[in-house]
């Protein structure tokens, strides 16, 4: 275990806060394979309908530990390409574990969403950001390449010329911007982020989780998907919602004209 990130179960949500405030929650190798234990203990936990990502402080996370970066640019070429491939490719499971979760997952972000954190937001199924937010891609100004599946990620949410601007100058650019541009879902004041995340993700956590879950995983197929494996997918996923209770639940209080009362089932 690692205070690095903390850990929180309660009421449906999983709540996972990046913890090193005095760094913008730069990203540690505790951190990361912390994030990696946490997300895969969620995947598999019934209980939990829900999950949200933010950080300690003021920042969301302002990507890698650049300033240790400085001790390993002293090392031979050769070591440092062998050292940063392994490291990256260990992040790969967490990024696919969250991309493979049928729950959904809502990136709170305030101050700093850079490099990595930038990646991380992306991968995330939902952002909701604060008045205060800003965010870069930034790797090009350490002259590297996006990681974090960020070059996934971005292209197909703001455009391949977008995404060329945004990683190719590393730019800073506010959440207003990022809203605009598609990054984003919801922009709130400061002083509101925590109370409206938490309203989101109790919406959420007591949603239809299985819906919601089989929704997210088509909405993903649909970017690679044909036509006719889609429409295939939608009656597959439609058939299989109709034999959960809450379908049930959800039709039956539909007829009744009341609030349904989902279970997760």
């Amino acid at each position: 275990m690692t205070d690095h990130l903390l850990f929180e179960k309660k009421d449906g949500i999983a709540t996972l806060t990046m913890n090193r405030p005095e760094s913008r929650n730069a990203l540690s190798i505790e951190m990361r394979q912390a994030l990696f234990d946490a997300v895969t203990d969620i995947e598999t936990d019934n209980n939990i309908r829900c999950v949200v990502v933010k950080g300690a402080g003021d920042h969301f996370m302002a990507g890698g530990d650049v300033i240790s970066f400085a001790e390993i640019a002293k090392q031979d070429p050769d070591e440092r390409r062998k050292m940063f491939e392994a490291r990256i490719h260990g992040l790969h499971p967490t990024m696919m574990t969250m991309r493979r979760m049928q729950k959904p997952i809502i990136a709170s972000v305030q101050g700093a969403a850079a490099g990595f954190g930038l990646s991380f937001a992306m991968a995330c199924d939902l952002v909701i950001a604060s008045d205060d937010a800003f965010f870069t891609l930034a790797y090009i100004n350490i002259a590297t390449t996006p990681d974090g599946s960020g070059t996934y990620s971005l292209p197909r949410m703001v455009g391949l010329k977008k995404a060329m601007e945004i990683a190719m100058l590393g730019d800073r650019f506010d959440a207003e911007e990022a809203h605009r541009i598609g990054l984003v879902n919801r922009v709130v004041p400061k002083a509101d982020l925590e109370a409206q995340t938490d309203k989101l993700a109790r919406r959420l956590a007591n949603g239809p989780t299985v819906a919601i879950g089989r929704t997210k995983q088509m909405m993903h197929a649909s970017l690679s998907n044909s036509m006719e494996e889609q429409l295939h997918s939608e009656a597959e996923n439609f058939a299989a919602c109709s034999a959960t209770q809450d379908w049930a639940e959800g039709v039956t209080a539909f007829a009744e004209k009341r609030k349904p009362e989902f279970q997760g089932k």
